[in-house]
């Protein structure tokens, strides 16, 4: 039950406490002989007052529940515990009662809204994990199967159909460990191991490891200062997540580089930062695709991007390790004009490294 305060049940007091004041002086006049008539007047006058004040506590008791109808209705409306709404508005005056429902109910709306957006967003993340996981496994199906039909006795067959069941298994391996690797970040099950490294020399040893995938397209991968070893690039920030940050750049202006083209990684001194570009001069990014070349499992080019092996969460996982530093990633691009992508470091002054 909610105790409500109003002017108007204080008046009812008054007046109740009024008709017992009147009732004892007619007592007492009665005691003291007054004439019958008289009593007889002032008993009317106060029993018209009694049934005026009776009327006026209904009147006022409707109005109350006419005013609290809409503020019930907002509270009833939600899936709320309402017991826990009403233990606050306890002991509440009328007038101030809408005014904190109305700020309440706006508080929830936006949780409500918030709340309705992660589901979304789960659902739309689900759907993404299911529509990448069936690709590979309905292809190492289909492989299987053409096998078990008789291809298992062709030796040119089940050796082709092996290959890419193989490449398959691969991608499917590659998806679940970005993954885990994603869902370990936002979870920070992965504590940063923060030491102290020179990270040109770090993007040096890196682009050697890709230049075999970058032969292919005959792209060249220049990483500058890396011929004048050790340098004065030195960061605080966990090495090997810094360099699964510079494989999947890297990885990425490869796979979307043009024949013959070019990977260049420069570094920057910003005062207590370093900053790292990885550029490219190959098919670039449209404008409507730069807001989310982050998200997950987002493609600028899906089918190509598939036939490459990538899983779509290399941009992801980038963006979510420099977060994790407390830094920010950017990227500058135009199409066919190539791509930056740019992000800081926390800087390692020279007298400090040891």
């Amino acid at each position: 039950m909610i105790t409500i305060k109003t002017k108007e049940g204080a008046s009812c007091w008054i007046g109740l406490l009024a008709t017992a004041i009147v009732g004892g002086v007619l007592f007492g006049l009665h005691a003291h002989g007054v004439q019958l008539r008289t009593i007889a007047v002032v008993s009317v006058l106060l029993g018209t007052f009694t049934v005026v004040m009776l009327v006026s506590l209904f009147i006022i008791r409707k109005y109350v529940a006419y005013k609290l109808k809409p503020i019930y209705s907002i509270v009833l409306s939600r899936d709320v515990h309402t017991r826990e709404i009403f233990s606050e508005l306890r002991d509440k005056r009328v007038e101030n009662i809408g005014e904190e429902l109305t700020a309440w109910a706006d508080t929830n709306d936006k949780e409500i809204a918030r709340l309705k957006e992660t589901e979304h967003f789960r659902k739309q993340y689900l759907g993404n994990v299911a529509h990448e996981l069936k690709t590979p496994i309905f292809n190492i199906q289909g492989y299987i199967s053409t096998l078990l039909d008789g291809g298992l006795e062709d030796e040119l067959i089940n050796r082709k159909y092996l290959e890419r069941a193989e490449k398959s298994i691969d991608r499917l391996i590659n998806i679940v460990n970005d993954l885990d690797t994603i869902s370990k970040l936002e979870s920070n099950m992965n504590q940063l191991e923060l030491e102290k490294f020179d990270i040109v020399a770090l993007t040096k040893e890196i682009a050697e490891q890709a230049e075999m995938e970058a032969d292919k397209k005959h792209i060249l991968i220049s990483v500058k200062g890396a011929e004048n070893l050790p340098s004065v690039f030195w960061v605080l920030a966990d090495k090997h997540y810094i360099g699964q940050v510079m494989v999947n750049l890297i990885i990425n202006s490869i796979r979307y580089g043009k024949e013959s083209g070019s990977t260049r990684i420069r570094f920057r001194d910003m005062l207590d930062r370093i900053l790292v570009e990885v550029e490219d001069n190959g098919q670039g990014i449209g404008k409507e695709d730069l807001p989310r070349v982050f998200e997950r499992f987002y493609r600028t080019d899906r089918g190509r991007s598939r036939e490459q092996g990538g899983t779509g969460l290399g941009l992801a996982i980038v963006k979510h390790i420099i977060e994790a530093h407390g830094e920010r990633i950017s990227v500058r691009s135009e199409a066919g004009q190539g791509s930056t992508f740019s992000f800081t470091l926390k800087k390692v002054q020279i007298q400090d490294i040891k």
